[in-house]
């Protein structure tokens, strides 16, 4: 199965429904799908420049293809997409829109 890449918060050693994030990673890890954590600051999030770059917004988690396209929504959201095992239904290569993207909040 192909990798990819999870732009994330830095805190990572918070496991729990507070860390949205980390629902997205338990997910990929659930589904067995191999990744790369990259991590994105903190605060102020306009350093983020891989995610805007990615995106054009600067929201956490957003999953990075090996294409170079992205997946960006709200991490519950995300974490469904990902156990349904439709993760990569959202790459452009797939036929998918590639930077899908939530409105930030």
């Amino acid at each position: 199965m192909a990798s990819v890449k999870l732009h994330r918060c830095p805190f990572t050693f918070i496991h729990n429904d507070l860390d949205h994030c980390w629902k997205v990673q338990k997910a990929l890890d659930d589904q067995g799908i191999d990744y790369e954590v990259v991590k994105e600051p903190a605060l102020p999030r306009s350093r983020r420049k891989d995610v805007i770059r990615l995106t054009g917004q600067k929201m956490l988690p957003v999953v990075e293809f090996d294409d170079g396209s992205a997946y960006r929504a709200e991490s519950k959201d995300m974490a469904a997409e990902i156990d349904a095992g439709k993760l990569f239904e959202h790459a452009a290569g797939a036929g998918g829109s590639g930077a899908a993207a939530a409105p930030a909040r």
